[in-house]
């Protein structure tokens, strides 16, 4: 399932990006996603540094940094198998 945004952008840019050939729903897409995933990152980094701080640092950063990965990496398998 999917839904329509739209943008308005200059005409010059629309006009570079045909002459681009520019496929522009997929590099909307594509930027759209990746920040998505920067600000989930974002979100994963404070909750991690939350919970380094309430344990009073009686965790490892390598293994805060490993939980943070599978996490992201398991949203990221979802959001692969929902596509």
């Amino acid at each position: 399932m999917s839904t329509t945004v739209s943008a308005k952008i200059p005409e010059d840019l629309k006009r570079e990006l045909d002459e681009s050939d520019v496929n522009i729903s997929e590099t909307i897409r594509e930027a759209l996603e990746a920040e998505v995933r920067q600000r989930r990152r974002q979100r994963l980094a404070e909750r991690a540094d939350a919970i380094r701080r309430s344990t009073g640092d009686g965790i490892e950063t390598d293994e805060v940094v490993n939980l943070v990965r599978e996490d992201r990496d398991d949203r990221a398998k979802r959001e692969e198998r929902n596509r």
